[in-house]
């Protein structure tokens, strides 16, 4: 699911640009708190979870002239669940990090990396769902490293100034 199926890779493209990014601007400045870092990835990642379910459900609900059901708001929410899913592994990271088992800009570093392979699974993903030949899938993988790489070029220019 955090890879491959068609559910999931639109929402491990979310989550792990939302992870990213939040790492990036949480470490802007050259602190790193692996331990707040790894809180506030965390709080970011559900609330906007929670946000694109309910956003979700708006429309869904909109579309159908009708409330959705419970049951058709739990399967928003399973069906967008590869968000969170996204974030598990970084975080792990930066748990590990304010544990002591590696340097906290260490963790930060690896989960920036943890994303980067998630967006690269995820264009690999896309491309077999979609038996795509090998040029449009370089093109998928391609694009989506890209967005990744330019959080950490971000998080190089804020550890440069």
């Amino acid at each position: 699911m955090l890879f491959g199926s068609r559910s999931g890779i639109a929402g491990s493209v979310y989550g792990a640009i939302v992870v990213m990014g939040t790492l990036t601007a949480g470490s802007a400045g050259g602190e790193r708190h692996a331990w707040k870092l790894a809180v506030a990835t965390a709080g970011t990642v559900v609330v906007l979870w929670m946000a694109h379910v309910y956003s979700h459900s708006l429309g869904e609900s909109l579309e159908r002239e009708r409330a959705v059901t419970r049951r058709e708001f739990t399967a928003i929410a399973r069906r967008e669940s590869s968000i969170p899913l996204a974030a598990a592994a970084p975080i792990a990271m930066l748990v590990l990090g304010a544990a002591g088992v590696f340097r906290e800009s260490t963790a930060v570093w690896l989960a920036l990396a943890i994303g980067i392979a998630t967006l690269a699974a995820a264009g690999i993903g896309y491309a077999r769902a979609e038996r795509l030949g090998r040029s449009a899938t370089i093109a998928a993988v391609a694009v989506n490293v890209a967005l990744g790489l330019a959080i950490v070029a971000m998080e190089v220019a804020f550890r440069l100034h």
